[in-house]
């Protein structure tokens, strides 16, 4: 077998066999393969595709390419949830500690920002002490004692998508639907998880800006779950604006403590967490109808043992859980700057990427995973679409280091909120719930 031929064989379109795909996974990893035959091969397969079978041979040698956690009894309850990635998403945080009070083990493998979407772990790492780097022992024996941990990605799990994916990078294929696909499944399935719930996000600021593109993605990566066993459901949000009202790390930290408090009660926040939370005990056998099951999750935030479960993750994970009841425990910045609106009127959108940009002026986003961020800056919505806005109003306000970054910042915000006399149509942020053979729109 040649990785030659398997170029022609694609390029013409093709269907390559699981002994194919294998070997051109193996050729990569063992490096007999050089990268302009593994780019050849990427930039045929964006062009002509692969099949869904073709797509879970690819996840499949990619998840044996390196360890796959394995949780023992725990496996068939274990539940992982996975964002494609926003701005202000601070779901994972709030979602995961809810989950554990309620009984569900959760293990969860998260990544750092990239660009401008915020990441879970640099969020996590606001916080004093808090350790992200936990080895595979370390989160296996994590979730046995106290139900819940969330670590950094190992590179021993599905070390040929890392290769891979620096090879779409610089090939312009990062945007294929199976490759995209094979890279997030693979991820999810080697970290253990047989319950996988994916939050595919569309809209401004999100990598998927139409809802279409959004429901082929989520149909495929379903599919893909249902041909290697595994239980996924996929649920496409919109990312037209900001999840929440906060953006950057410390920021977002803190919004997740408030909706633990039972302080977050309705919005999108609270929304998307108890929609999340439920899917997941739903698809667990847990409780029969979404209604019944938001009304336990409500009582365990009300109670105080959802809060209760993330201080125990803290702790676990070394970090100084004081911060839950004092905030200026957190890295704080230099000044904040309110910014008022210049004219009254309803607020229509907030535009997800403007204020994603404006953030990472500020420092709290990075361009390379290599680059430092600030956990201190960031900014915070104080009215969101669909508010009424009085002109001299409080529009945000901008936490900050640098007096020209904040001047930079301030005009992409300023660019990112229309405000007209109208009154905006609500829209739901769940557009589509996919799960295997089924289609539920919201």
């Amino acid at each position: 077998m040649r990785v030659v031929d398997l170029i022609e064989k694609k390029k013409s379109g093709e269907i390559l066999s699981k002994e194919e795909i294998d070997f051109l996974i193996d050729s990569l990893m063992n490096g007999s393969a050089p990268d302009y035959q593994l780019s050849a091969w990427l930039m045929a397969v964006y062009f002509k595709g692969l099949t869904e079978q073709e797509t879970a041979y690819l996840t499949e040698a990619i998840i044996n390419s390196g360890e796959v956690i394995d949780f023992g009894e725990l496996t068939d309850a274990i539940v992982d949830k996975h964002s494609t990635g926003g701005v202000g998403d601070k779901v994972t945080i709030t979602l995961i500690p809810l989950l554990a009070a309620a009984g569900v083990p959760v293990a969860k493998l998260s990544g750092r920002g990239l660009g401008h979407t915020g990441g879970t772990i640099d969020k996590l790492e606001s916080i004093p002490g808090f350790n992200t780097q936990l080895s595979v022992t370390e989160l296996i024996e994590q979730v046995q004692k106290i139900n819940v941990a969330i670590g950094a990605q190992t590179q021993n799990l599905t070390p040929a998508d890392g290769k891979l994916y620096a090879l779409r990078d610089v090939t312009a294929t990062v945007d294929s639907m199976p490759l995209i696909a094979s890279s997030v499944v693979s991820k999810k399935i080697a970290s253990g998880a047989k319950n996988i719930i994916l939050d595919v996000k569309y809209g401004s600021g999100a990598f998927m800006k139409t809802p279409e593109d959004a429901v082929e993605l989520s149909k495929l990566m379903v599919n893909i779950g249902k041909i290697l066993n595994k239980s996924i459901t996929a649920v496409i949000t919109s990312m037209e604006e900001p999840l929440g009202r906060a953006i950057g790390n410390s920021l977002e930290v803190i919004e997740s403590i408030e909706f633990l408090k039972g302080n977050i009660n309705t919005g999108d926040v609270a929304d998307l967490t108890y929609s999340f939370a439920s899917i997941a005990l739903l698809q667990l056998g847990h409780f029969s109808t979404q209604v019944e099951a938001k009304a336990f999750l409500k009582d365990l935030v009300e109670s105080g043992k959802a809060l209760e479960k993330f201080k125990e993750l803290i702790l676990a994970q070394g970090g100084n859980s004081e911060i839950i009841d004092n905030y200026d425990l957190f890295d704080l910045p230099a000044f904040k700057v309110e910014c008022e609106s210049k004219k009254s009127g309803h607020v229509h959108c907030i535009d997800a990427y403007k204020i994603a940009y404006g953030c990472k002026i500020l420092g709290a986003g990075r361009e390379r995973k290599t680059d430092p961020i600030d956990y201190s800056v960031g900014i915070y919505l104080n009215k969101k679409s669909g508010d009424w806005v009085n002109k001299g109003d409080v529009l945000y306000t901008i936490y900050s280091n640098d007096v020209d970054k904040t001047k930079l910042a301030q005009k992409c915000c300023d660019e990112a909120f229309v405000i007209d006399e109208s009154k905006p149509s609500c829209n739901s942020m769940i557009y589509k719930i996919i799960r295997a053979e089924e289609e539920e729109d919201v």
